[in-house]
This record gives structure tokens, C-alpha cells and sequence, in this order.
């Protein structure tokens, strides 16, 4: 007796405090009450993405007495088989999650079944209201409330919030205890994080770029477009894309935000590096004389143009305005790697950028320190043996559109708390400045030349001056160079005073003359003139000609029946050498001032007058006419969306090989 009231007291007075807690703490039972998730927001306060109620079950396997029955009544409700449910009812753990975003049906006939340890609380659930609008900048939330990717991952810690807790006093059969304590500690709502992202110019950007990839039967096209004064990204689009309300339909490779995470060679739309480079060195200007064959022999290798094409004597200007590759790469072995190196560096090649977004990757670009490297850089005057991400050459022309400064691209204009109240706002950063204003200037205006007299012309806009580079580059493989292509045009408008800076990308395009100048600059025209005229950009009138001469139009590029019609509204004839279907050549050159009826000669690419019969398409969707076009050897231009109700020409006529049908889609 004299032990046991020794041991009663050691127990309620020595550590009854201690005992008392530990008992409390095994009957309190706590629960985590998950944030409201912040919003993400267009720079207009658009909502694309939204946190919203809705049931999810979940199991406490101590109060499960029948874990078998309990399965087989739970498994036609669930996404999980009995075995599965099983497993989850015979963890030793207190709770555990079994299914959650449940429709209003199933959580109902789960509650009727009356199932002892089975709860149904009600969790916040992401759900995107433009559906694949900016899907790949907005990303994934998972059921956890947690960012998977895009800025849902990047900016997880501000939209998260921080979760509370509620605990009840709870009997051994999980039963509220009349009169027990309960605390609660409420969740504070994460932040809204507002992009700078436009949906109208999304939107915009991804109905001509499903068009574009669709009618060239292309693997992937990008487009992406920035205020190049402050780096705002204004949309971001790619094609083929996915609804992230169902991101688990899809791959991840489908998902990945390729403007921001791979690389790729840029070919010919990297030279404006090249030549930014080139006059802010003194090294050139836009009469200087170069020697432009079909091939150059240098460091072991040998330069050639695009198709074999030989420039002979040529300006400098004229060597951008025609994408001569040999002048580029003799200019970057004039400037030599190391100051060549430099530029590069300055415009943001070879390194990361900063931009808010996970997964940026830095590029690869040659080191200067090494010898033997004559060739290699001898091609990355050209954009040949450099990659390059379409975040860093988009940036790289918006430093010249921007006078010479490299501002940092970003995709978050700011931050607001969950009752609208500014927290951040991001202000514009400069990276830094690669050139003078003053070469900025000179190479606006002879990318606007490449516009207007060289092959860049179907990216013009009337009442918008353009200016920009095509780019057609070669897709590297194993043991050398593939048969793909990727087509490109970067730009931007107007060249006065530019309020748009854009890079059209076509990957791997299977079309006849799948050009970047063909393909990806009139992408870039209907693109751009319809955001121009959404932010009230005002067009300015052009001048016309005197009536006794005509300025030569640019036909680069364009077919026969094109080139035409735009020489006979000058008033100029022509004659027509070779029988291909484009215009390689044409003498005098775009821009010349002559007198009226002058002659204009016309020098058509190497090609076949080849016929094919126009398959019918009709009934078939967008990507079935498509690959049944382009097999019989045509291209389509798409009107609508839905399903094929009509065509032109109509199905059996026979015209020539490289033809473009016009297909009407309804839905």
C-alpha cells in the first residue's frame, strides 16, 4: 500500500501534468484545412486559373472493422480497384486519401452507404476556365494543392497560401466527445499572381498558329510575343497544346513550355546578330562590297547558301536582304571570336535570362578559347553550329527594336492579396546594352529592307512598317545535318516606334518550298496586324509613287501567279526563266525606282511542272485533310474549324504539284 501511494503520487503530482497532455494530445484529433489557393490572372484580370470546392473521401483505418465489405462497397465509386481499397483500409496510418475532386453524385452515394471510417470533406480543387488558352504558361496544380508546372509551380510558395488546422477531443471510435476542447486556426488564401500574358493576343497567337502548323503539316509551331520596352511577354502559344484540366491525357513532352525550355539552331534569323555586331565594330556598312559564290572553302569545310545559290558581287545589304550566308561568315571571321564572342554574350546567348519560369535553359554557344575552330565560327555567322532558345532570340531583336537595351523578359506583372490589395508590382530590369543606339538604328532599318526588298516580303503590313529575318535552318542529326528544317521569322513593327516584338516558329514543316520566308512570315503578318490593331496601333499612310515611274515591288519568294499581279498593279511587265514554282531571283531589284512598263525579270527555282488530282477531304477533320493533302503532294489553307463541308478547287480537278487548296471547316 505505502509503494502504490508513493507511485499514485509520483504519477499525479510529479508527472501528471506530462500525462495529462499526452492523453489530451491521443484524443485530439487534428485535420489539415488546406489554403485557398491564389488566382493567376491575365494582365487584365482575366481569370485562368481559379480554386474552387469540391468533395474528396477519405479513409480512418483504425475505425474499419470490415475491410474487405468496406472495399467492395467503395470500388464501383472509386478509380480504385478492391485490392487497391484494400490496401489503403489496412494502413497502419490514421487517415489516408482516397479519391478527391468527386462529382456531386458520387459524394452522395458514398454518404448513403453509411460506412464506418469513411469521412467526406470537402477540398479546394484547380480548375482552368479558358481551358488550353495559355496553358502552357499558367501549368498544372496537383490534387495536393501543390504547383506542378509553369507558373503554377514557379510562383507554388505565393499562390499556396498556408493551411490551418482544426482539432476535435474524438473518442477510440473516432466519435465527437460531448463537451470536448476544439481548436481551430483558420487558413490563410495564397496570393493572385496577375501574368502579363493578354488573352486576346493568346488567342490571337494560338488560332494562327494551329492553322499555320496544321496547313504546313508541321511537328510543333511557337509563337511568342513581348513588349520589347519593358520585356513583358504578351503571349506565349504553342501548337499542338492541352486542356490542363485534363493534363493527365497527355505526355509531359506535350506539356513542356518549348519557348523557354529547348534549344535550336536559328539559321539565318540569327544574323542579325551578326550584323548588329559587324557595324557597332566599324568592320562593315551597307555598301560595302562582298564576293558571294555557291560554296566557300574555309577552315577544312565549306560555306554554301540555300540551295546552292550564287549572289556574285553584292552589298552588304543586299547579302541580309537575300540571306547571304557566305558574307556572314566571312564577317564573323573578320571580327574574330573573341570580339564575335562578346556580342553574342551581350544579347544574352549562352546563358540564362532570369525569366521567371522553371526549366529556362541557357543555349550553347561556341567558346572562343579554343584553336582549330575556324569553320565552327565561320557558321555561327550565320546561325549555324549555335543553339539558342526562342526566349533569347526573341529578347536579342527586341534589344535592337529597344535602342540597344536587353531587358529582362518576364511573365508576372504582380501580385495581389486575396482581397485585391497590391503586394508587388514587377518593374521592368535591364540586362544590359550589347550595342549604341545608334547601330540599333542602322539594323532596324535593314531589317526593314529585308522586308520590303528581300525575302521577308509577305510579313509586310500596309500602314505598319515591319521589319525582321527569315530564318529556313537545317535540323542537326547524328553524324551531320537532316533532311528537316525548321522555318522562322522574327520581327517587329512598327520599326518607328515599336510596340510589338514577335518570333514565329514552324518545326519541321512537310511542305514543298518550306521556307521560313514562305511559311512563318505571313504567320507573323496576320499575327501581327491583328494585335496591332487590338492595341490601337494607328496605321500611317504611305506614299505612292510619281505617275511617270513605278518602284519595282519585292516578288521574292512569291508563285508566279503572285508575282504578277503585283508587278502589273505597278505597271511593269515581265519575262519568266526556270520552272519552278516560286520566285528565287529578279531583276532590277525590289525598290528600284524605273520608268513605267519597264521590264522586270522573273528567275523561278529549280522544280517540275508536275500535276496531281485534288484528293476530297470533305468529312474529315483538320488533321486528316491536312496529311491527305499533303501526301498527294499539296498544301491547304484552312478556313473555319470542325469538320470539312467544302473545298477549292473541288476534289478530281488536276492541278499543278505544290498547289494550295483552300479547305472550309465547320463545326
Amino acid at each position: 500500500m505505502v509503494g502504490l501511494a508513493i507511485r499514485l503520487g509520483y504519477l499525479q503530482l510529479y508527472r501528471g501534468e506530462e500525462l495529462a497532455l499526452r492523453a489530451l494530445a491521443q484524443r485530439m484529433r487534428p485535420q489539415t484545412i488546406d489554403a485557398q489557393r491564389g488566382r493567376i490572372l491575365d494582365r487584365n484580370y482575366k481569370t485562368l486559373a481559379i480554386s474552387m470546392g469540391a468533395d474528396a473521401v477519405y479513409a480512418l483505418p483504425e475505425s474499419i472493422r470490415d475491410v474487405e465489405g468496406t472495399a467492395r462497397q467503395l470500388a464501383p465509386y472509386l478509380s480504385l480497384s478492391e485490392a487497391e481499397l484494400v490496401r489503403l483500409l489496412s494502413s497502419d496510418k490514421t487517415s489516408v486519401w482516397l479519391a478527391r475532386g468527386l462529382t456531386v453524385e458520387t459524394s452522395q452515394a458514398i454518404r448513403s452507404l453509411g460506412l464506418p471510417g469513411i469521412r467526406i470533406v470537402q477540398r479546394p480543387q484547380r480548375y482552368y476556365p479558358q481551358g488550353s488558352l495559355a496553358a502552357h504558361v499558367v501549368g498544372i496544380a496537383g490534387a495536393d494543392n501543390q504547383g506542378l508546372e509553369g507558373i503554377e509551380y514557379f510562383y507554388d510558395k505565393i499562390l499556396a497560401g498556408v493551411p490551418g488546422q482544426q482539432a476535435t477531443e474524438r473518442d477510440a471510435a473516432q466519435r465527437s466527445i460531448p463537451g470536448g476542447q476544439t481548436r481551430f486556426v483558420p487558413p490563410q488564401p495564397g496570393h493572385d499572381v496577375v501574368l502579363t500574358i493578354d488573352t486576346v493576343l493568346q488567342y490571337i497567337a494560338e488560332t494562327r498558329i494551329q492553322e499555320a502548323v496544321i496547313s504546313s503539316n508541321s511537328e510543333r509551331g511557337l509563337v511568342l510575343v513581348m513588349n520589347p520596352k519593358t520585356g513583358e511577354i504578351l503571349a506565349n502559344a504553342i501548337y499542338p497544346t492541352f486542356d490542363p484540366n485534363y493534363y493527365q491525357e497527355v505526355s509531359v513532352d506535350r506539356r513542356r513550355n518549348v519557348a523557354i525550355t529547348d534549344q535550336y539552331e536559328p539559321g539565318s534569323t540569327f544574323k542579325f546578330v551578326t550584323a548588329a555586331a559587324a557595324l557597332d565594330l566599324g568592320i562593315t556598312d551597307y555598301n560595302r562590297i562582298f564576293e558571294s559564290g555557291s560554296a566557300w572553302e574555309v577552315g577544312g569545310g565549306r560555306v554554301r547558301n540555300l540551295d546552292g545559290r550564287a549572289f556574285g558581287r553584292i552589298t552588304f545589304r543586299e547579302a541580309l536582304e537575300r540571306s547571304d550566308n557566305i558574307t556572314f561568315a566571312k564577317l564573323s571571321l573578320e571580327m574574330g571570336p573573341e570580339r564575335f564572342y562578346q556580342y553574342i554574350r551581350g544579347f544574352g546567348f549562352g546563358q540564362r535570362l532570369g525569366v521567371d519560369f522553371p526549366g529556362e535553359t541557357a543555349g550553347t554557344v561556341l567558346s572562343p578559347s579554343r584553336t582549330g575552330q575556324t569553320l565552327q565560327w565561320a557558321n555561327t555567322g550565320f546561325g549555324q553550329g549555335i543553339a539558342v532558345t526562342p526566349l533569347q532570340l526573341l529578347s536579342a531583336i527586341s534589344a535592337v527594336a529597344n535602342g540597344g537595351t536587353l531587358m529582362k523578359p518576364h511573365f508576372v506583372k504582380e501580385i495581389r492579396d486575396a482581397h485585391g490589395k497590391l503586394v508587388q508590382k514587377v518593374e521592368a530590369e535591364v540586362l544590359g546594352t550589347p550595342i549604341s543606339p545608334q547601330t540599333a538604328a542602322a539594323v532596324s532599318e535593314l531589317l526593314r529592307s529585308v522586308v520590303v526588298n528581300g525575302n521577308g516580303n509577305r510579313a509586310d503590313i500596309q500602314g505598319y512598317a515591319v521589319a525582321g529575318k527569315t530564318g529556313t535552318a537545317e535540323v542537326p542529326g547524328v553524324g551531320g545535318y537532316t533532311d528537316d528544317i525548321i522555318a522562322s521569322f522574327v520581327g517587329f513593327a512598327p520599326v518607328d516606334d515599336p510596340a510589338l516584338a514577335m518570333l514565329v516558329v514552324l518545326y519541321k514543316p512537310k511542305v514543298e518550298s518550306a521556307y521560313g520566308g514562305v511559311l512563318a512570315a505571313p504567320v507573323f503578318r496576320e499575327i501581327m496586324e491583328e494585335s496591332l490593331e487590338y492595341l490601337g496601333v494607328k496605321r500611317r499612310q504611305e506614299g505612292r509613287p510619281r505617275s511617270t515611274q513605278a518602284v519595282v515591288p519585292n516578288v521574292l519568294n512569291l508563285t508566279k501567279q503572285e508575282a504578277q499581279a503585283r508587278l502589273a498593279q505597278a505597271g511593269l511587265f515581265w519575262t519568266m526563266e526556270g520552272e519552278g514554282t516560286l520566285v528565287t531571283n529578279q531583276t532590277p531589284s525590289p525598290g528600284v525606282r524605273v520608268p513605267a512598263q519597264t521590264t522586270v525579270h522573273l528567275y523561278f527555282d529549280r522544280g517540275d511542272l508536275e500535276e496531281v488530282a485534288v484528293p476530297s477531304v470533305t468529312g474529315l477533320s483538320m488533321l486528316d485533310a491536312s496529311a491527305a493533302l499533303t501526301a498527294a503532294g499539296l498544301r491547304i489553307k484552312v478556313v473555319g474549324s470542325g469538320v470539312a463541308v467544302n473545298q477549292l478547287p473541288a476534289a478530281g480537278t488536276v492541278v499543278p504539284k505544290g498547289s494550295t487548296v483552300e479547305v472550309e471547316f465547320e463545326l
